[in-house]
């Protein structure tokens, strides 16, 4: 059995990955910024009895560099190894603003937890992972990132969450290229329109897109959906293909006349 952390496991987007991962028969650590509460507890309970598999919940905050050490150091402790790291944990602005009225403090709390904090927690697990591939190759490592259609889709009213997308989109790029020596994939999920606790505000808004043909199939996505493409991923389905951004947005990203 392998283990992965899922940052920002706790709900939405993440619960999806960390079901789906746990069906695969992956150990799950999944972390999030909330007090550990009875629906975690709940949930952490379900998947051990479910699938089989071990399962905690840790409470961290990967724009922290104490929580980002604590966290890896917490899951290698308990888990004994890490296979491999999924970076889901975001947020969008607290408002929306026009890019004329945004302020410095939402663009440092988007930056910090959506790009920041994931940059360098690949850094710490990804030099973890080096380290047991030197003293085994055979060892299995694999890092994807939860990116959104929002790194090339531009958005007026959160432009500094388009811009930490496409922020994740390089750091991807990037970390493709330097652990590629080392057998270490990296790839990137990018999502479109998913139902979830972030994009129930503006729920309305995306019911009349999506009807009017803003994907090709229309419906919303789900977290399962994103969960399965990482499940996929994971599984070593695509041996051939380090670096390499899979759509989840149901045909949006397609041009069309």
């Amino acid at each position: 059995m392998k283990n992965v952390l899922v940052t920002g496991g706790a709900r939405g987007i993440g619960a999806g990955i960390v079901e789906s991962l746990a069906q695969d028969g992956w150990n799950v650590a999944f972390s999030g910024r909330a007090e550990e509460s009875d629906v975690i507890r709940d949930g952490v309970a379900g998947l051990r009895e479910q699938f089989g598999i071990e399962a905690r919940y840790y409470r961290s905050d990967v724009s922290v560099a104490e929580d980002r050490a604590r966290l890896v150091d917490a899951v290698l402790d308990d888990f004994g190894s890490l296979n491999a790291l999924v970076n889901n944990a975001g947020v969008a602005p607290l408002q929306r603003a026009d890019i004329l009225e945004a302020t410095e403090e939402s663009y440092d709390r988007v930056m910090n937890i959506n790009l920041k904090g994931p940059y360098f927690l690949t850094q710490r697990v990804a030099n973890y992972m080096v380290g047991e591939k030197k003293k085994n190759p055979k060892f299995q490592a694999a890092i994807v990132n939860i990116c959104s259609v929002s790194a090339t889709v531009a958005s007026v009213s959160r432009g500094e969450y388009c811009l930490s997308k496409a922020g994740v989109a390089m750091a991807t790029l990037l970390w493709a290229t330097r652990l590629a020596e080392f057998g270490i994939d990296v790839f990137e999920v990018r999502p479109g329109i998913i139902k979830s606790d972030m994009t129930a505000a503006v729920t309305e808004k995306y019911d009349r897109l999506i009807a009017d043909g803003l994907t090709l199939q229309r419906r919303w996505g789900t977290p399962n959906d994103v969960g399965r493409a990482v499940a996929m991923l994971l599984r070593g389905d695509l041996p051939y293909s380090t670096g390499q951004s899979i759509n989840v947005g149901g045909g949006m990203e397609i041009g069309r006349l």
